[in-house]
C-alpha cells in the first residue's frame, strides 16, 4: 500500500506528477535498495540486518546513539526564468512490524510460522511507501521563497486472516506501525558567484517523539523514515548539474553542501528543465534502468540473469519461506518460475553504442578484421629510453598507477616481455610473464599475461 501525507499545506501534485513518473523507476531502485536480498528468506543471514540507506531516526535517539541521522539536506542550483517555481516530492518507507499468530481454542497465539498452501508465513518487518508532496514553491522574490511543511502518519494495526484449503481460519498475520512525523523545509537564496543563479535548500527531518522506547537500532527503526529521497521539478527554470556544472556555475555548485543525499539530474519527459533526484545512493546524472530488467530484485547493482537463475535453484521449501517472507519476495519467485524463454534470452546480454562510430576515410575502424593485419603484438616493439622493447626483452616491474592492488606485490620482480599490444584507443601496453612465477608456463600456454604501461617497466641492461 502507498500513502500520502494528509496536510492542507501539501496538496498532491498534478502538473509535476508525470515529470516525477519518469524518475520513478530509478527512485524505486534507491528506495528499495537492500529491502530483501537473495535468497529472499527471513532466515537468511543477509536479511537479518536491513535498512542500510537513507535512514532518518528520531532526533533524540540519533543524537544519543550517533549511528544514524535525524535530518538530511539537499542543495541544488536553479537557473531561473522570470517566474520560477519548484515542486517537491519526498518519498520514504515506514516499517511495519509483522507477527504471525495461530488460531486455537483460546483464540490467536503467537507462533514462529504457519504453512498455508505453498507459503510459509514467518515474523518479518515489511514496509509501506509514504509520500509527501509540496505544491510549487515560487523562487522569486528570493527573500520570500521559504516554506515549512509538517507531515504525520498515525499509528495503526492491520490483521490478515490465513485460510486453509477448506476456507477455515488457521491463523492470522498482524501488522503494526507507530506514529511517524516530520517536516520538510524549503529555502531559496542567491547562489555563490557572479551569475544570476538561485540555490535551493530542502531539508527533511524526523520529528517523531522518542521517550525511553528502547535503545537499539531496531527499536529506533520502528519510528524512522527509511530510504528517504527527494524529487524536485523546476518550472520556468532549469537545474544545473552539480557533477559537471557549466563554467559560469562552478562556484555556485561548489558552494552546495549536501548531507546524507546526492542530487543528480534525471530525464524530464516534458522536454523542458530536468528533474532532480536526490537520493542516499551516489548516482551519475541521467541514470536509467535497463529495459531488459523486467522486475525488481532489490539490489541496485543487480545482474538480473544471475540472480534469476539462482532463484531457480531454491528448493520448494525455500521458495515457500521466501513467499511467506514478503509479498515482494513472492513476486520474484513467481516471476522467475514462470519467465518465458524470450525474456530469459533478453537477460543474457545486450549491446549498445556508446557514441557514433564514424571511422576516418584513411583508416580502417578497429573492429574491421583487416585492421588486425596492421599489428602483430608478437613482433611489434616500442621505444623505452634508447631500447626497442619487444618479445623476449628482460624487464623489472615498477607499477606506479595503482589500478590493481595485485600489481603492487609484483614491484621489483623480474619479468620477460611476451608482446606489445595496442588497445582500441591506441594506447600501448606491454604483456609480460613473471620469471619466478611457477605458474608462468601454464599461464603462457593459456595465453594469459600481465599487462603494464610502458612507464611501469624498467629495461634490464
Amino acid at each position: 500500500m502507498t500513502d500520502t501525507a494528509d496536510t492542507s499545506l501539501a496538496p498532491p501534485l498534478e502538473a509535476a506528477a508525470d515529470r516525477f513518473a519518469a524518475a520513478k523507476a530509478v527512485a524505486d531502485a534507491t528506495l528499495y535498495e537492500g529491502y530483501v536480498l537473495y535468497p529472499y528468506r527471513a532466515s537468511s543471514a543477509k536479511n537479518q540486518v536491513r535498512w542500510q540507506f537513507g535512514v532518518l531516526a528520531p532526533r533524540s535517539w540519533a543524537e544519543a546513539d550517533g549511528s544514524e541521522r535525524w535530518r538530511l539536506r539537499t542543495e541544488c542550483i536553479v537557473d531561473p526564468g522570470p517566474a520560477p517555481s519548484v515542486a517537491i516530492r519526498v518519498r520514504f518507507l515506514q516499517l511495519l512490524q509483522r507477527t504471525v499468530e495461530a488460531s486455537g481454542p483460546e483464540g490467536f497465539v503467537p507462533t514462529d510460522s504457519i504453512v498455508v498452501g505453498d507459503t510459509r508465513w514467518v515474523p518479518w518487518d515489511e514496509a509501506v511507501e509514504r509520500t509527501v508532496d509540496i505544491e510549487s514553491t515560487p523562487l522569486l522574490p528570493i527573500d520570500r521563497s521559504e516554506a515549512e511543511v509538517p507531515f504525520s502518519f498515525p499509528a495503526g494495526t492491520e490483521n490478515q486472516e490465513l485460510l486453509d484449503g477448506d476456507g477455515v481460519v488457521v491463523g492470522r498475520v498482524v501488522r503494526r506501525w507507530g506514529d511517524l512525523s516530520g517536516t520538510v523545509t524549503v529555502v531559496g537564496k542567491w547562489a555563490a558567484g557572479f551569475s544570476p543563479l538561485a540555490k535551493l535548500t530542502v531539508e527533511v527531518a524526523n520529528s517523531s517523539s522518542w521517550e525511553g522506547e528502547g535503545s537499539s537500532r531496531d527499536d529506533a527503526l520502528a519510528r524512522s523514515l527509511i530510504g528517504v529521497h527527494t524529487l524536485l521539478a523546476a518550472n520556468d527554470g532549469e537545474f544545473v548539474s552539480l557533477l559537471d556544472p557549466p563554467e559560469d556555475a562552478v562556484d555556485a555548485a561548489a558552494d552546495c553542501d549536501n548531507e546524507g543525499t546526492y542530487p543528480v539530474l534525471v530525464a524530464d519527459p516534458s522536454g523542458g528543465a530536468d528533474v532532480i533526484l536526490s537520493s542516499p545512493i551516489t548516482l551519475y546524472d541521467h541514470p536509467i534502468v535497463a529495459p531488459e530488467s523486467q522486475g525488481d530484485l532489490y539490489d541496485s547493482t543487480e545482474i538480473d540473469e544471475i540472480l534469476a537463475l539462482r532463484v531457480l535453484t531454491l528448493t520448494e521449501e525455500e521458495k515457500a519461506e521466501a513467499r511467506g517472507t514478503d509479498a515482494r519476495a513472492a513476486a520474484i519467485v513467481d516471476r522467475c518460475d514462470n519467465m518465458p524463454p524470450e525474456l530469459w534470452e533478453r537477460l543474457h546480454g545486450a549491446v549498445r553504442a556508446i557514441g557514433p562510430a564514424a571511422p576516418s576515410e584513411d583508416k580502417k575502424p578497429w573492429w574491421d578484421p583487416a585492421t588486425d593485419a596492421e599489428v602483430d603484438p608478437w613482433t611489434d616493439t616500442l621505444r623505452i629510453g634508447d631500447v626497442d622493447v619487444g618479445k623476449g626483452t628482460q624487464v623489472i616491474l615498477r607499477p606506479n598507477r595503482r589500478a590493481d592492488a595485485h600489481d603492487l606485490f609484483l614491484a621489483g620482480m623480474a619479468a620477460t616481455v611476451a608482446g606489445v599490444f595496442h588497445d582500441v584507443d591506441g594506447t600501448q601496453q606491454v604483456a609480460v610473464s613473471v620469471d619466478d612465477d611457477p605458474a608462468t608456463e601454464e599461464l603462457a600456454w593459456q595465453g594469459r599475461y600481465l599487462f603494464f604501461f610502458p612507464d611501469e617497466i624498467e629495461v634490464v641492461a
